[in-house]
């Protein structure tokens, strides 16, 4: 048995091909989410369930606690859980924007709280967060989530630091597009708050980026990513990042090379390619 993992966010997308990943590598997988009735066949497939609300104290802790009962190890938490909130800064409430980092950041660094002496007390274990391309470049209409995957990149530099010498591994994964339900929910969230104000022709045209791109970046499956998740977890030395998907180490490189008015242009140019002229009415 390769070990105890604990993926959130696992009912669809990323965290659900992670979770059918863990256990074909042989690792006892706990699968966890809000909505449970969306894991059935995860079950079928061998992984235990668990309710885990990210936002929420009491369902934290009782996941991680159902966890130890049932082997005493937890070898592997999988932060995987968040979403996308887009819209301008202006528009958005900051009721939304609290919530963002409630799932994205605080859900996160509590149930890494959770987990880290326990993997202390076993003498090891890894943490792997799943950021975004977006933790390192940005995008108009983005703020919200784009400062949520900065604030990842930068709590899991420092905190690989602090547990090096407890055998703690920190992983962060960088996806770029992947096929998911997540372009999806931002675009929705885009035209929501931003699609009928001063923004609007702006925040319609991104919109229509958002709903291009699966066809125009020709976005990766999220296996590719779980298949990333899983090296990082049998490598003896596992590096800190891994980026990973459609367009990931490019963009990266890209934002690495370019000044900050350069990428600007950069992104304004792939905004215009994919998002094409308005339908007519």
């Amino acid at each position: 048995m390769a070990g105890t993992v604990l993926i959130t966010g696992a009912s669809s997308g990323i965290g659900e091909a992670i979770a059918r990943q863990l256990l074909a590598d042989g690792y006892r997988v706990f699968a966890g989410a809000r909505r449970v009735e969306r894991m059935a066949a995860l079950r079928a497939a061998g992984a235990r369930l668990l309710a885990l609300d990210v936002t929420d104290e009491a369902s934290m802790s009782a996941a991680v606690a159902a966890i130890v009962a049932d082997g005493g190890r937890f070898d592997v938490l999988v932060n995987n859980a968040g979403y996308g909130s887009y819209g301008s800064l202006e528009d958005v409430p900051l009721e939304e924007g609290r919530r963002q980092f409630e799932v994205n950041v605080f859900g996160l660094a509590r149930l890494t709280q959770l987990a880290l002496p326990i993997m202390r007390g076993q003498g090891g274990g890894k943490i792997v967060n799943i950021a975004s391309i977006g933790g390192k470049m940005y995008e108009p209409f983005g703020a919200w989530y784009h400062a949520t995957k900065f604030a990842v990149e930068g709590m899991s530099d420092c905190l690989r630091m602090e547990v090096a010498a407890f055998g703690i591994d920190v992983i962060v994964i960088e996806p770029g597009a992947i096929k998911t339900e997540w372009s999806g929910i931002a675009r929705d969230h885009l035209l929501k708050y931003s699609g009928d104000s001063a923004y609007a022709q702006a925040a319609r045209t991104h919109a229509r980026m958002l709903a291009s791109a699966d066809q125009g970046m020709a976005p990766s499956p999220p296996e590719a990513v779980a298949r990333t998740v899983s090296r990082a977890l049998a490598a003896r030395r596992p590096r800190t990042r891994y980026a990973t998907g459609a367009g990931a180490a490019p963009i990266l490189f890209l934002r690495w090379l370019l000044p900050d008015r350069t990428f600007d242009w950069l992104m304004r140019f792939i905004e215009r390619r994919l998002a094409g002229p308005p339908a007519k009415a």
